[in-house]
């Protein structure tokens, strides 16, 4: 699997087991050249708004792996504020997440998600999803290109 472009990925997931599956299994399939991973959608709004502690800059996500199920703000609530947003909006979202609740499903594509993954409980299983996301999102498809 080659990308020209580095690619870079926003995790959105307040799991830290969840956190570092995601993260072995990118680095296992050479999908992600940078990972960001923040805890909450507050967290991913500083990111990518560079707030607080992300003040200093941070680069412009190719992609967003969000879970639904977070404290605080929940997965559905930050798609929701970054769809408002004309220059995040176009940010492709792929929701990872347990859940299988078809509300869960209808309301993330009714708020513009590009993608809903169940995420797998086996181990092996988690990798070969992380692998098919990476393949689909980073191989097959183009995405916009990064805005001067």
């Amino acid at each position: 699997m080659r990308r020209i472009d580095p690619a870079i990925v926003l995790l959105v997931e307040d799991d830290p087991g969840d956190q570092k599956l995601v993260k072995i299994s990118l680095k296992r399939q050479r999908i992600a050249n940078e990972l960001h991973i923040v805890s909450s959608g507050e967290e991913a709004l500083d990111f990518l708004y560079q707030r607080g502690k992300y003040n200093g800059g941070t680069p412009r996500p190719d992609l967003i792996l969000l879970d639904l199920n977070m404290p605080g703000m929940g997965g559905k609530e930050f798609l929701r504020r970054i769809k408002k947003d004309g220059d995040l909006k176009k940010i492709p979202v792929v929701i990872l997440t347990t859940s299988d609740s078809e509300r869960d499903i209808i309301d993330s594509y009714h708020l513009q998600a590009s993608g809903y993954v169940k995420k797998p409980v086996d181990l092996e299983d988690f990798k070969n999803v992380m692998k098919e996301i990476g393949e689909y999102w980073f191989v097959m498809c183009k995405l916009p290109p990064k805005e001067v």
